[in-house]
């Protein structure tokens, strides 16, 4: 990627944005920025806490602040919320501002790799997290899929697997 492009990574929680996100960036030599680590950061509270004070709509409010600002830098490899697709005005900066690339898995894979989690918000009042997983997926998939430039599984790859799938992508 010569120019530099900002690449931003969306897709539901558990899809490995941040660890995806990470190593593109070391082997693409591009700063990696996550959104909620940003947005703990400025707050200085976690997430779960945010949800818990501000209900999700603040956190959203505080995420669209955060998105606006992000994407406007360059050469930067962005991993996202998992709900960032919700507002319009993500999306319509997302898909202006670089390469949107989807990573997609499927609900086994998401109890599976959040089971021990403590950290998700959206899971943290529930017995049923498949539901909660479904339920997601049937609302945010048409919106990634609306915005994406690429979409890749990371169901059956390490993360190195699905980055270097990601760069052969970007590469063409």
């Amino acid at each position: 990627m010569k120019n530099k492009r900002n690449i931003f990574l969306i897709g539901p929680m558990g899809a490995g944005k941040s660890s995806i996100g990470k190593q593109l960036a070391q082997q693409l030599k591009m700063e990696f920025v996550d959104t909620d680590c940003v947005i703990e950061e400025r707050t200085g509270a976690d997430i779960d806490w945010i949800f818990d004070l501000e209900g999700e709509e603040g956190f959203r409010i505080r995420e669209e602040g955060i998105i606006e600002e992000l994407t406007s830098m360059q050469g930067i490899v962005l991993a996202t919320g998992g709900g960032v697709v919700i507002s319009t005005k993500n999306r319509t900066l997302l898909a202006a501002r670089g390469t949107v690339i989807y990573l997609e898995t499927s609900v086994k894979q998401q109890l599976e790799r959040t089971r021990r989690d403590k950290k998700r918000p959206l899971l943290q009042k529930t017995d049923e997290p498949r539901k909660v997983f479904e339920d997601l997926r049937t609302s945010r998939d048409p919106l990634y899929n609306e915005i994406a430039d690429y979409t890749f599984s990371t169901d059956h790859s390490t993360v190195k697997a699905v980055a270097r799938f990601i760069l052969d992508g970007l590469s063409r």
